[in-house]
């Protein structure tokens, strides 16, 4: 292979990527002499995955332009069962319907981050339900559960956190890492599968496998894991007070996906360009150098770089000159995300507050009131400063009401017939 390939486990490292490697000097050593087939598994529990899982996305991004072959692996089969996972509650058990719905929802966003096809290092998508929905329950206990200890299944964070916290675990759950062990197994049998990658907090997880794969098949498999991202201030990846921030555009539109990362916090400007961004390192260095006003800057950037990987160039450049519009100029900004309204709602009088909580601006009536009694929310750019305010069909400007959060968070009401 290439002398010019960069080292997977370098270039993670080089981008703020890595966490931990089962064995780093053996996979390095086997990924310079073959190219590597990995994966990484998302289950189908929405009809999109959100920035929390940009991080797994990413690592597939580079494993592939390291020169190896990646496997997005679709849950359809452990969705059924529900990941116990940093998980103090049961998940809601979805129906074949709604998996599938789901399943069919998320590839969207994948054909945006990695290139599939037929070639040596073109993505494929599996669906784990291929194999785990046509397992034999008894057979599969007898050949694959007596390699599984309960002593250590009941170690593992996944399993003890909830048990702590006298949280209640179902049988069915507990049942996951085993069904997730096998997957890795049955990636190798399919695919010469030898990686698993994963947050750190699937960690025992993918050990599981990599033992399952050596007492099953008498194969060296690794793993490689990821931090668990929260911002500097701890709050985690993709939860904004309006929800979650999706990957999808019919969920979050470019614009709300732009300001999302317009909006990061100082401190985290240099991780997020490494992590999120394809810009090289000379330019980041520069960008979370600036101070004051000017690291605004690097956070445009930023915003319009990881909204071209979501969404392509022109949806994160017209999202940008959306903001510039909207902050520097005042106007109504075209573009804007729209929520509409019946107008004969409209015309007999609504709260200010509810109004806000219905757009998505805010989280609730509650959280609007606060934000007017602190001169925060404002119709047409004037600040309200009654919380029992109303707008009305007199309030329509160019056929929308624009309501704004502050400087950075609008959006336009538009009444409909």
């Amino acid at each position: 292979m290439s002398d010019n390939r960069p080292d997977f486990l370098s270039l993670l490292k080089a981008r703020r990527q890595f966490h931990d490697c089962t064995a780093p000097e053996t996979l390095t050593s086997l990924s310079a002499n073959e190219r590597v087939t990995g994966y990484i598994g998302f289950d189908c529990t929405g009809p999109s995955l959100h920035v929390g899982s940009l991080v797994q996305i990413m690592t597939l991004r580079r494993f592939q332009q390291a020169g190896h072959r990646p496997i997005v692996v679709m849950g359809g089969g452990t969705t059924k069962v529900g990941d116990p996972s940093g998980k103090d509650e049961t998940r809601q058990l979805l129906t074949h319907a709604q998996i599938q719905a789901n399943k069919e929802s998320i590839l969207k966003s994948f054909r945006r981050f990695l290139t599939f096809g037929d070639g040596p290092t073109d993505a494929i998508m599996v669906d784990n339900a291929e194999w785990l929905d046509k397992l034999e329950y008894v057979d599969f206990l007898r050949e694959v559960g007596r390699h599984f200890s309960i002593n250590r299944m009941l170690t593992m964070d996944s399993v003890k956190l909830r048990l702590e916290r006298d949280q209640a675990l179902s049988f069915l759950e507990f049942n996951y890492m085993i069904l997730q062990a096998y997957d890795f197994v049955e990636l190798y049998k399919r695919y010469g599968c030898r990686l698993q990658c994963g947050g750190s907090d699937q960690w025992g997880n993918i050990v599981s496998g990599i033992e399952l794969g050596r007492r099953m098949s008498e194969a060296e498999l690794f793993g490689v894991t990821t931090p668990l991202m929260t911002t500097s201030s701890g709050a985690k990846m993709g939860k904004t007070a309006s929800g979650a921030v999706w990957l999808n555009a019919d969920l979050c539109s470019p614009y709300d996906y732009w300001q999302y990362w317009r909006n990061t916090e100082d401190a985290d400007v240099g991780r997020f360009l490494r992590i999120f961004t394809e810009l090289p390192e000379s330019e980041i260095v520069r960008l979370e150098s600036l101070q004051g006003a000017e690291l605004n800057d690097a956070k445009k950037i930023l915003a319009t770089e990881a909204t071209t990987l979501a969404h392509g160039k022109e949806a994160a450049e017209n999202a940008a000159e959306t903001a510039r519009r909207t902050f520097e100029e005042g106007g109504s900004a075209e573009g804007l995300p729209t929520y509409e309204i019946e107008a004969a709602k409209l015309a007999a009088g609504i709260p200010v507050a509810n109004l806000a909580q219905l757009a998505g601006l805010t989280a609730s009536t509650g959280e609007a009131r606060r934000f007017i009694q602190q001169n925060g929310l404002s119709v047409n750019g004037v600040a309200v400063s009654d919380v029992k305010a109303t707008v009305s069909a007199a309030d329509v400007k160019d056929g929308v009401i624009k309501l704004s959060l502050g400087r950075k968070k609008h959006i336009l009401v538009k009444p409909i017939a």
